[in-house]
């Protein structure tokens, strides 16, 4: 069973994102007193209802990543069930060798621990006792619940840090991956194209294309195609029949004022210093010279994107703002005292004051409050239009009786024109049936459509004359493959045999340095990654997207120790490694607490909690 969460209380996490995703329980009904517990290690036990939670936010958490609701039956099907178990088992061993070994936490640092959790925070930032009830009764907790499993979440945290805590990943070990990683690789290549094979591509016999017309059916057959009839109605299509007078469009104008008048502004970055010694010291090194505002920066630890402010008005600069705005030029001013502390401000250029007049602005407020009313106006109808297909009228009444206009389509799942470019109308087109009445769905324009399907064309074989110029096409381009692949092995026999890929007749580039997995506007990434598993001075042939290419590695670049970037990969590098590592012998601990204290499972209350999902 493998353990991932270490070093923060499961309980709290587990609360904060049932806060965030406004969970308001998991509907898990009473169990009878035999199914209190799914599993327990030793004396420690796994409830049905922490059990039910852990489940519930996994199944949140995917849902958000996938946009899509997870359901209990795929959360088994791909195995996540027995993730959140095996999470659950590493928990209660760790909790289980905590209350051998008399690891627990006192009542001064569990309230700490509580009342510094931002979700029991009211509005001023401050530990509320009413928000801490809420928040608990909302996830079905009692205090007592609460408090005692946070108590044993941080006895955890505490025995977690002892057991995995200072573990390094070995410096060989970092060293190795950086290289892997950083290194970088020089070479040479020539596409092989028609121009350069001995003799060009024979005209191929009729038999021949429709012998590949047949071993490849399936590129020349049609899609299913569905024949669908369609009403829909749309902001556009009113916006002739909405007209908004002046004196409305001006107060919209008013009230967007800010927009259309748009002040001085200054492109600005900020340095904030501990103190005014400090701030003054570093505008006394820029003012002699001897460092830039990047330098500077870079001194701080920080680059000057970190520093950006970007285009600022001197009200939004506070009390840097007059000092600002009296440069003309780019420059920098300070140490100026700010909320944040003392710093310099440098001013890299002036936006000057942009201001839209009504006349000018009238066309698009008009487009918008057009458009705004024309969403109003559909949203009034849709009512009545739904009620208008409930009574049994047909699309071709709606287009009569309303402003709905009707259109049909031969829809394909590649279909993108038209109303076929709305998700909703694809999604609602490929899922209906023939037997199914036409239904209202909106648009995210704030349109609507209903739908009939009159009928199904399955999948068929577009005749061989239709599509002949396609055959032959495709026919000469596999040709032309094979016959470039094979003088491709040529030249690649010929470097081996001592001659450079220049000398074979092909037009060739070289590629002083590029990274592992780099990019390149010419070639794509198989042929990047043959250049990495080719050794230097090897020739090697690649086919990718339908080109054929021969590649010759010149030189290996190795990452050099001391480079700012290969430092900054070794660093992240290593931390991945020794959290790797943690995480392992925390596992590893945990297991062995499982086999000494002993591991059960109640299937029967595991399957109870999953059916309720």
């Amino acid at each position: 069973m493998k353990l991932r969460s270490h070093g923060k209380s499961v309980v709290v996490w587990i609360l904060l994102a049932m806060l965030v995703l406004g969970l308001g329980g998991f509907g898990l009904r009473s169990f009878s007193g035999s199914l209190q517990d799914v599993g327990s290690v030793g004396e420690t036990k796994i409830s049905v209802t922490e059990y039910g939670r852990a489940l519930r936010q996994e199944m949140q958490s995917r849902s958000q990543q996938l946009g899509q609701t997870i359901t209990m039956a795929q959360m088994k099907q791909s195995g996540l069930d027995q993730q959140v178990m095996g999470r659950l088992i590493g928990q209660a061993a760790l909790g289980e060798a905590a209350r051998r070994l008399g690891v627990s936490m006192g009542d001064t640092e569990l309230q700490k621990q509580i009342t510094n959790i931002q979700a029991f925070h009211n509005a001023s930032g401050n530990f509320d006792r009413e928000t801490y009830k809420f928040a608990l009764r909302q996830q079905g907790y009692s205090e007592p619940q609460f408090e005692a499993q946070m108590r044993d979440d941080l006895a955890r945290s505490v025995l977690q840090s002892a057991v995995g805590g200072g573990v390094e990943a070995p410096q060989a070990v970092t060293d190795a991956y950086t290289q892997y990683v950083s290194q970088k690789r020089g070479f040479t290549w020539a596409e092989i194209t028609e121009a350069d094979l001995a003799k060009p591509i024979a005209k191929p016999s009729d038999d021949t294309l429709k012998t590949y017309y047949n071993d490849h059916i399936q590129d020349f057959t049609s899609p299913e195609t569905r024949k669908i009839t369609y009403a829909w109605l749309t902001p556009d299509m009113l916006q002739d029949k909405v007209k908004i007078d002046d004196a409305t469009l001006r107060q919209g104008y008013q009230a967007r004022i800010d927009e259309f008048k748009q002040p001085e502004k200054r492109l600005v970055e900020r340095l904030v210093y501990p103190d005014m010694k400090a701030a003054q010291a570093a505008k006394d090194k820029f003012d002699a010279g001897k460092a830039s505002f990047e330098d500077l920066a870079k001194e701080r630890g920080l680059s000057l994107s970190d520093a950006d402010l970007g285009d600022v008005t001197k009200a939004e600069l506070g009390k840097a703002g007059d000092a600002v705005f009296a440069l003309k030029q780019p420059g920098v001013v300070g140490p100026v005292e700010t909320d944040l502390g003392p710093a310099l401000f440098s001013m890299n250029g002036i936006i000057a004051p942009q201001e839209t007049s009504f006349a000018d602005a009238r066309e698009e407020l008009a487009g918008e409050a057009e458009s705004d009313m024309a969403r109003r106006d559909i949203s009034k109808q849709s009512e009545s239009l739904q009620d208008k297909l409930a009574g049994g009228a047909t699309l071709e009444d709606l287009a009569k009786e309303t402003d709905m206009e009707l259109g049909q389509i031969d829809f394909t799942a590649d279909s993108s024109d038209g109303i076929a470019g709305y998700d909703e109308f694809r999604k609602a087109a490929q899922d209906v049936t023939t037997d199914d009445f036409p239904q209202l769905e909106n648009l995210p324009d704030g349109g609507v459509f209903a739908l009939r399907l009159d009928k199904i064309e399955p999948p068929a074989p577009i005749p061989f004359e239709q599509v002949r110029a396609k055959v032959l096409a495709a026919w000469h381009q596999s040709e032309a493959v094979k016959a470039e692949e094979a003088r491709a092995k040529e030249v690649v026999a010929a470097v081996e045999g001592g001659k450079s890929l220049g000398s074979t007749g092909l037009l060739t580039t070289t590629v002083p340095s590029i990274s592992r997995g780099g990019h390149s506007d010419e070639l794509s990434p198989p042929v990047i990654a043959k250049v990495f598993a080719t050794a230097p001075g090897k020739a090697a042939q690649v086919t990718a997207d339908g080109k054929v290419y021969v590649i010759v590695t010149d030189k290996v670049i190795d990452a050099k120790a001391d480079d700012p970037d290969v430092k900054l990969i070794s660093g992240q590098i290593s931390q991945q490694l020794s959290q790797s590592l943690a995480n392992d012998v925390l596992n590893f601990y945990a297991t062995a607490v499982e086999d000494e204290a002993g591991l059960s499972i109640d299937s029967q209350a595991v399957t109870a909690v999953q059916s309720q999902m």
